[in-house]
């Protein structure tokens, strides 16, 4: 089977458009969690990871 000029996607031959500048975050960034938010974000990932999966209904 041979491919003709018309079965080609020119779609495909140009690069892809640059990203929406909605996606870029711009401000302040995002303060680093203190020392007693880490902690308390391990006590919990640890307690998350021991308690059995629930069902939701």
């Amino acid at each position: 089977m041979s491919t003709t000029q018309r079965d080609v996607d020119h779609a495909l031959a140009y690069p892809e458009p640059p990203a929406s500048p909605l996606w870029h975050r711009h401000g302040a960034k995002a303060r680093p969690l203190t020392d007693a938010q880490k902690q308390r974000n391990r006590e919990l990932l640890v307690l998350a990871q021991r308690k059995p999966r629930t069902r939701a209904a």
